[in-house]
């Protein structure tokens, strides 16, 4: 049993308004192999026909190109052959590669097959790219569009064409191979051989290309290849997965995962780095643009030892940044902006992100607080503070003598001092507790100890002789 739904709110039913239609219809089969066959026929048709409305709407957008001036005889157009194109055409034949030319006013891409075709004019070509394989597996030219065009079913500003300059795979069986394998060897030559060509290439093409628009009817464009400035290059997440991000004189991309990022510097208001702090491995940045509507780009997870070569960057660029240890949430900072944009303005615009300033503001606040004096107190008179001054002058002087006789006080005695009063109080306490013989005793003692002086002396005497 199969059951078609049908919806009675479509094109058709504006024609015929007083028509019945059924919103669903059962069919039986004896063969259940036949009837699977059909359902499949069927909901491959409706896919089929969302895709095609779909495209139709996204076609209805776009802006309305020139079209494509192709080389005469007199001017050969200038050809790139074995290119890959991303975004890819859709469909699930085998991929093809194909070949870019330049015509007298835009490029065409076109492969084996009669409909995948693809024009580039050169007055809708915003900036374009040329990145030679270095570290990277492709060699690309790239173009981002000032309006959407479609690549197939695809509606995109971006348009890459690129060609691989090694094997994506390779064979790992046989096990290890040595450094000093000869095959090996050969083969690194070869691709080494290979990039260089492919990169000699490319140069040859963007040369031809820069050329033609130097042309005097090309000026008004203002179009060159630029190239990526690897050594200012920085690691970030843009989207979902880690990348290699890039500068030019004109953009900050990244051209080898997609999707593709391609900001221009011209299009940016202020950079925010955020999560910026002494413990932090990493830190964001936010790029605000002057269009308030378009939603802040965020990088995140960049490695804070890129921190330094990104500022001297934007420095170079003269784009204003900020710092902040905490990520913002940047939609309602916009909103607010956008819906007075005056008073922004007189607070002083975006200097609420420069933590210096904010620093300084509460420590001079501070200050003013300490040193604060109130202004109602009126002044008093010059005879009042000659007899204040007098005053004080009297009373410092008797606190003078005071401290003086406090300090003669408060000098005391010394501790030997102390030790021998101690003593001599011990000793008239005991001669007055003792008895009358215990007295008698001791001048005994003492009488005794003094005749025994001499004669104890005469004997020492007598033995050192």
């Amino acid at each position: 049993m199969c059951r078609a739904p049908f919806t009675p709110h479509d094109a058709n039913s504006l024609k015929n308004q007083g028509a019945i239609y059924l919103k669903e219809v059962s069919f039986r089969s004896k063969d259940p192999r036949h009837i699977s066959e059909v359902v499949q026929l069927i909901k491959t048709l409706r896919r089929n026909v969302m895709a095609r409305e779909s495209e139709r709407a996204e076609r209805a957008t776009l802006v309305t190109q020139e079209k494509l001036v192709l080389a005469g005889n007199k001017f050969k157009p200038i050809r790139l052959h074995d290119l890959w194109i991303r975004p890819t055409f859709g469909g699930r034949a085998r991929k093809l590669t194909g070949t870019l030319e330049a015509h007298m006013n835009g490029f065409r891409y076109l492969t084996s097959r009669a409909d995948e075709r693809v024009d580039i004019m050169y007055g809708n070509i915003k900036h374009a790219f040329f990145q030679p394989a270095e570290k990277e597996m492709i060699t690309l030219l790239h173009f981002h569009l000032h309006n959407h065009i479609m690549v197939g079913n695809k509606k995109t500003k971006d348009v890459q064409f690129y060609v691989e300059v090694m094997e994506m795979v390779q064979n790992i069986g046989g096990g290890k191979r040595s450094a000093y394998d000869p095959d090996e060897i050969e083969e690194e030559q070869r691709e080494r051989d290979r990039k260089n060509k492919i990169n000699m290439d490319f140069q040859h093409f963007v040369n031809r290309v820069n050329d033609l628009w130097g042309q005097p009817q090309f000026k008004g464009l203002d179009l060159e290849f630029d190239q990526p400035l690897r050594e200012l290059g920085f690691h970030g997440v843009p989207y979902k997965a880690s990348a290699f991000i890039v500068p030019t004189s004109s953009c900050l991309v990244e051209l080898i995962e997609t999707p593709f990022l391609v900001i221009s510097l011209s299009d940016i208001e202020i950079v925010n780095l955020e999560r910026v702090g002494l413990a932090q491995k990493n830190f964001d940045m936010a790029i605000v643009f002057k269009d308030f509507k378009r939603d802040v780009m965020r990088i995140d997870s960049i490695p804070s030892t890129s921190l330094d070569g990104i500022k001297e960057w934007l420095d170079t660029t003269d784009i204003k940044y900020y710092e902040s240890r905490l990520n913002l949430n940047w939609r309602p900072i916009l909103k607010t902006i956008m819906d007075d944009p005056q008073q922004f303005i007189e607070e002083g615009g975006w200097e609420f992100l420069n933590l210096e300033a904010t620093d300084s503001d509460s420590e001079n606040s501070a200050e003013s607080d300490q040193g604060y004096e109130p202004s109602d107190v009126e002044p008093e008179s010059d005879s009042e503070d000659e007899d204040s001054d007098s005053e004080s002058l009297v009373e410092s002087e008797d606190e003078e003598e005071d401290s003086e006789e406090d300090s003669e006080e408060e000098k005391g005695k010394t501790w030997e001092e102390l030790e021998r009063e101690a003593s001599n109080a011990d000793r008239e306490k005991g001669n007055e507790s003792d008895s009358e013989d215990e007295r008698r005793r001791r001048k005994m003692k003492a009488s005794g100890k003094a005749r025994a002086g001499p004669s104890s002396a005469a004997s020492k005497r007598m033995k050192f002789r």
